[in-house]
């Protein structure tokens, strides 16, 4: 028997944010919900072809994207590559207040 669950794929730039909706098969993948959900027509600059290089999230947790069995109403995220870590912005911060 067939069942269906509900779950979203999000992503965000500094400019546009977009959640997507998505019904899909319980047993589907990861890649493939990132694929259904056409995210990469929206953000054309990104590359979210290989998942493996993708640092995925449910609601704010990491998550591995290999050994993570999505449930119904999981929110899929997928994360922006950092352009400087925070250690890295605290260290420029400091430099700054000197």
């Amino acid at each position: 028997m067939e069942q269906n669950i509900t779950v979203e794929v999000a992503f965000a730039t500094l400019h546009k944010q977009l959640i997507i909706q998505l019904i899909v098969n319980k047993d589907a993948s990861i890649r493939d919900i990132i694929a259904w959900s056409n995210i990469d027509k929206e953000f054309p600059t990104y590359d979210f072809s290989n998942i493996s290089t993708l640092q995925l999230g449910i609601f704010g947790k990491k998550i591995d994207a290999n050994n993570y069995k999505i449930k119904d109403n999981d929110r899929i995220e997928v994360y922006r590559p950092l352009n400087k870590t925070a250690n890295q912005k605290r260290l420029e911060r400091a430099k700054l207040n000197k």
